[in-house]
């Protein structure tokens, strides 16, 4: 797994030859328990590095679209699971705790359901108040920049600009991690604004 911008965060990637982009899971380690988000497959190498920080407590799921290898990990490692509470009567998986709006998943770590996206609540997860990490709804498929899904892909566009103008407004975001796309590690905050003023 890859260092980003904190000690504590991982990444590993796989790229998707259909949209040129990298496809990307978060692990934060942490005393109390480890957490990855939308978690790929892991390769030999990085489960060895996973096991060698202590394993996992917590899959996070922003969106059905991003199970990913959540219920292989889980089963291999006991992880519990979270995933949104807008999904909750169609999750294609087994899921021990549902997440709403401004709920903290662990101290330190808060849910910020989205709406409008292709998927019912799908989550942003606001990092000690500076990292975002996305799903789907905000992506970035060209260094230094932010976009929202495509229009064809949105159940509502009016709720998806209202969900990334709630996002806009958190102004202690310094780095957004996207599911889908470039990472920003700086200047998160004036560029969820640029995008949020299209």
């Amino acid at each position: 797994m890859k260092s980003l911008h904190r000690p504590d965060l991982y990444c590993w990637s796989e790229f998707d030859a259909d949209r040129n982009v990298d496809f990307h899971s978060i692990a934060w380690v942490r005393p109390e328990g480890n957490i990855l988000i939308d978690p790929l497959p892991l390769s030999e190498h990085n489960w060895l590095h996973l096991e060698s920080l202590g394993g996992v407590q917590w899959i996070l799921i922003t969106n059905s679209d991003h199970l990913r290898a959540s219920e292989e990990i889980a089963a291999k490692t006991g992880a519990q699971v979270a995933a949104p509470h807008g999904e909750k009567d169609s999750f294609p998986i087994p899921v021990q705790r549902w997440l709403s709006d401004g709920e903290a998943i662990v101290p330190g770590l808060e849910a910020i359901e989205l709406h409008g996206s292709k998927t019912p609540g799908e989550l942003a997860l606001l990092l000690q108040d500076t990292t975002l990490i996305t799903g789907d709804l905000v992506r970035a498929h060209q260094a230094g920049s932010l976009m929202m899904l495509p229009d064809a892909k949105l159940v509502d566009k009016s709720q998806a600009i209202a969900s990334v103008q709630k996002l806009a407004a958190l102004d202690q975001v310094a780095a957004v991690l996207v599911g889908d796309g470039w990472q920003v590690f700086q200047d998160g905050h004036r560029l969820l604004q640029k995008l949020a003023a299209h």
